[in-house]
């Protein structure tokens, strides 16, 4: 089934555009990123959605299409309100493209079919796509999706989403050899960026940890490459704002807010402003700032913590009673043998066998020795009746441990100062491995005692309350009430909505983070619970939102750095080369900063034939191999083509860096 998002009905047809962009999925990732290529890159967007309808009612269509083309009209009424107020202004991809009004082709529409086969591919035109996204929420389907598609068209762009990290490395090589072979003498660079797989759970996990510590510090780290930026509160009277190394943004905070309102694209003047010049730095007074405060080159990762594993460690079969115990034994068998040596002047070894062949009481009585051997022998038979009940206990314990190794932890007592994260599913499981990282003491709550993040809990040994959160006293099983934070990451709005309020009923100053879809619905629960609850930190987080800008920057064939949100906006952080880009080519550092688009952060001199598309590598340099990233450019540095820089980005300020530039079809 084929549909248009127009205001005119359009009957079904093959799309004639090439170069288009053809996503295929299941959830809200697939619905914001064909948002963000839409009206942010403005490029021609195919939306593949499975078809259903919902038992009870079936003359109704599926809520796919309806939420879809919802959203597509929120998305547009709101650019086209932006740039009628003014807005930006910088990228020039306003609501309505060249493409909406050429020749009646809208620019967006969608079709609809059970199966990402060889059929609804044909239909959606994938021989001529310049790329395909595969968004849907199951990794199975996915890779068949990539191997149907890697064989209709070696050219197109695959960008894939898997939640196996390590089969997604696999499946990347396997689908570029594929595209080699099938395409003799293809450009390596292109090569390079055809395949790419991405985790919308590892994408949105360190933004989302992030938020459960502090609420203002915001990291992105990449292969040697470490930046922090900063949230701060808006100076005193008579006080100076710390600029640090540049301020990214100026935060919708006003003095009757002092924590700010979260802000999003549809917010308007109000809302928050990315790469401010100084001039509106210098005009926002009573507003936050979020600035850069370091850029540094870090060491190389150190080991992740394991998410599985066939044993638990020492500390946690054995008592630390028990292990002082054995110590002990193990130091009084070390003296006598020590002792043995020393009075009898034997060798240290077979004083040590000696003493041991006593201990177990293998040795034969020292009748007739000297008295010193005789003492020793006594005494070390004294230290095998202490031996023989820690061995016991060592071996009651170790059974005891190995049966409660397969349960679940149980909430300690006197806990205090930890983050209660509800929902142990894809997204939950990476945030919870992301703060045990960062060591910080986690309690989960979960109703499915089969969720996927169960076992990874119990390999971790995290503290998990099985129950529903809306129940009475699963909270506070969960020590709610002596908590630093809460994460509620459950995939239903609602359920997350009654336990930050419930949280809040417990302990008003709580800070929370919600993960809530709807744009609407998220900006009106936050404005309720900042009213309610000024002085306590409020976060509504959308996991979609924060992964579909890596998602859509793959589909241009590149790879951004990292992202941080910005009250509900998203700062973007990418390597790009100068060449091809007269915004930035044969420009000064200063002369190519463009207020609210982009900003020039540092320079890459790492030699051309080291460099991995999109990703900054910072290696050793040496005298015969300067290599490395440069940070205090001078204003004055002119960049030239064959310069590679880093660059803070909105969405669409790199939207428009990153624009492939398309033919204009005669009319």
């Amino acid at each position: 089934m084929l549909g248009f998002v127009s205001t005119l009905p359009q009957q079904p047809q093959r799309s004639p555009l090439s170069g288009h962009m053809i996503i295929c999925g299941d959830d809200a990732l697939a619905r914001r990123l064909a948002v963000e290529l839409r009206y942010v890159y403005g490029e021609r967007v195919t939306l593949l959605l499975p078809p259903g309808r919902d038992p009870r009612r079936p003359e109704l269509p599926l809520t796919q299409r309806g939420r879809a083309a919802t959203l597509f009209g929120r998305m547009s009424a709101a650019m086209n309100r932006n740039l009628g107020n003014g807005g930006n202004g910088t990228t020039g991809n306003s609501g309505n493209s060249d493409n909406d009004t050429n020749g009646g082709v809208e620019a967006v529409r969608i079709l609809e079919a059970a199966e990402p086969s060889d059929e609804a591919f044909e239909e959606a035109g994938v021989d001529t796509a310049a790329a395909l996204a595969l968004v849907y929420d199951d990794d199975e389907r996915n890779i068949r999706a990539a191997l149907t598609a890697r064989r209709l068209n070696p050219r197109v762009r695959l960008v894939i989403r898997l939640y196996n990290r390590k089969l997604g490395q696999y499946l990347e090589t396997l689908l570029d050899q594929a595209a080699a072979v099938a395409v003799p003498g293809l450009d390596p660079t292109t090569l390079d960026a055809s395949t790419t797989v991405l985790s919308d759970a590892d994408t949105a996990a360190p933004a989302l940890a992030a938020t459960a510590l502090t609420g203002s510090s915001k990291v992105v780290q990449a292969e040697g490459l470490l930046l922090r930026a900063v949230e701060r509160t808006p100076p005193r009277q008579g006080e100076v704002a710390d600029p640090g190394l540049c301020t990214l943004a100026l935060l919708s905070s006003t003095t009757h807010d002092p924590a700010g309102a979260e802000g999003s694209d549809s917010s308007g003047a109000e809302g928050p402003q990315l790469l401010p010049d100084q001039e509106q730095v210098a005009a926002a007074t009573g507003r936050g700032t979020v600035v850069l405060e370091a850029i540094r080159e870090t060491a190389p990762d150190g080991p992740k913590l394991r998410m599985g594993g066939r044993s638990a460690p020492l500390s946690q079969i054995f008592s630390r009673r028990l292990r002082w115990s054995a110590l002990g034994v193990g130091s009084a068998v070390l003296a006598l043998a020590v002792a043995s040596t020393l009075t009898t002047g034997d060798h240290p070894l077979h004083a040590a066998y000696l003493t041991l062949l006593d201990l177990f009481g293998m040795g034969d009585p020292a009748i007739g020795d000297p008295t010193a051997r005789q003492i020793i022998q006594l005494l070390s038979g004294i230290a095998g009746l202490m031996l023989l009940p820690l061995l016991v206990a060592g071996v009651l314990e170790a059974f005891g441990s190995l049966r409660t190794a397969s349960s679940l932890r149980r909430p300690p007592r006197g806990l205090s100062g930890h983050v209660v994260l509800l929902g142990l599913g894809k997204i939950g499981t990476r945030v919870l491995v992301r703060l045990r990282e960062l060591d910080i003491p986690v309690v989960c709550v979960e109703d499915d005692p089969d969720a996927r993040g169960i076992p990874v809990a119990r390999r971790l040994h995290v503290p998990v309350v099985l129950g529903d959160v809306t129940q009475e006293g699963v909270l506070e099983a969960a020590k709610i009430q002596r908590s630093r934070a809460l994460l509620a990451l459950t995939s239903i709005d609602t359920t997350n909505l009654e336990a930050a309020l419930y949280a809040r009923s417990v302990k008003p100053d709580l800070r929370v983070a919600l993960r809530l879809f709807d744009d609407e619905f998220a900006t009106a629960v936050y404005r309720t619970l900042r009213t309610a609850h000024p002085q306590a930190l409020t976060r509504s987080r959308s996991v979609s939102h924060l992964a579909a800008p890596s998602f859509a920057v793959a589909m241009m064939g590149r790879q951004i750095l990292g992202a941080i949100p910005v009250e509900r906006k998203v700062m973007l952080f990418a390597a790009i080369e100068v060449a091809g880009h007269p915004q930035l080519e044969g420009r000064t550092v200063e002369q190519a900063f463009r207020a609210g688009a982009w900003r020039v952060l540092a320079l890459d001199t790492t030699p051309h034939e080291d460099r991995h598309p999109g990703l900054t590598t910072v290696a050793p340099a040496s005298p015969d191999r300067p290599s490395g990233l440069i940070w205090n450019l001078h204003p004055g540095y002119v960049l030239r083509a064959e310069d590679r820089v880093v660059i803070a980005a909105t969405r669409r300020g790199l939207a428009e860096l990153l624009r492939r530039r398309r033919a204009v079809t005669p009319r």
